[in-house]
């Protein structure tokens, strides 16, 4: 049985993957410990990308067979994706961002991290956010 830990670590360390290559090599290490992962690329001014970062991890998470195609699933994977959001909305606020969106699921458990860079001047300011849902198994 996977606990939380486990699979919000997965969900970070898949959100920090930088290429294509690395994000394959990465879920497939984790599949091995029973645990699903996926990846999505984002960027854009935050606060107009909400709806689309939304739907993209919703998506992204069906695809990638992490859960079912049903209003539960549906519920759990948006409300962690909105609490991930809501860590990085104040920091990135009116600026445009670019990173990923991290998903991972362990048994009951799911996480989605956003790990994102934040555009200011030459400089980047990083921000990562973090949400937990229980789904049940059957």
């Amino acid at each position: 049985m996977k606990n939380s830990k486990e699979v919000a670590k997965a969900a970070i360390k898949i959100a920090l993957t930088e290429s294509i290559e690395e994000e394959k090599s990465f879920k497939a290490e984790m599949e091995k410990l029973g645990i699903k992962s996926c990846g999505v690329n984002i960027g854009g001014n935050i606060l107009n990308s909400i709806p689309k970062l939304l739907e993209s991890a919703l998506v992204s998470a069906k695809r990638n067979n992490l859960i079912k195609d049903n209003h539960v699933c549906d519920g759990a994977i948006l409300g962690a994706t909105r609490e991930a959001l809501e860590q990085v909305t104040d920091k990135t606020s009116g600026f445009n961002v670019g990173g990923k969106i991290g998903i991972a699921r362990g048994d009951e458990h799911i996480s989605v991290c956003i790990f994102i860079s934040v555009g200011l001047l030459h400089l980047n300011d990083l921000s990562i956010g973090l949400g937990h849902r229980v789904i049940p198994i059957n």
